[in-house]
């Protein structure tokens, strides 16, 4: 037909691929975490916190790429269920810091091992070479694009 534009297909287009891909990993992990009463974005901030001096929040918004207010929420939500506690900033007398309790490092290290388990289940069918090129790549755009946002959903 003339005069009829050409469009391309969809799956020619590798972020409709790496957009199957993300899903699955990450739906598939988030299932893991519910059943152990945790979110991804909780998940995220626990593990941003373990082995970390106790952050300020807003530290830890910048490193998650996250609002302050959505960290004070999910500070909230950790702090009722006894995973975090908060304490006085020595560098500023009206600050807080954040801190994990003693209770959420085992949570923590069980929750590490679902994430390393849930990346071998979809990543598992790649090589080291070419797992490692994938990596490489995915962290290049990262560079390139300034990408600094956190994966919570």
């Amino acid at each position: 037909m003339a005069g009829k534009n050409h469009i391309s297909d969809l799956d020619s287009h590798l972020g409709y691929w790496l957009r199957v891909v993300s899903n699955a990993v990450s739906q598939e992990f988030a299932r893991k975490l519910e059943r152990e009463g945790v979110t991804v974005a909780e998940w995220v901030f626990l593990r941003m916190l373990y082995g970390a001096s106790p952050v300020a929040p807003s530290k830890l918004a910048e490193r998650m790429g996250m609002t302050k207010g959505a960290i004070s929420k999910l500070a909230d939500r950790l702090t009722e269920k006894a995973l975090i506690e908060r304490g006085a900033d020595p560098d500023d007398r009206r600050g807080q810091t954040l801190s994990l309790t003693a209770a959420a490092r085992p949570l923590v290290e069980r929750l590490a091992k679902l994430a390393d388990a849930n990346d071998i289940q979809f990543f598992g069918a790649l090589n080291g070479e070419e797992r490692a090129e994938m990596e490489r790549l995915l962290r290049k755009i990262v560079a390139e694009r300034s990408l600094r946002n956190v994966a919570t959903d």
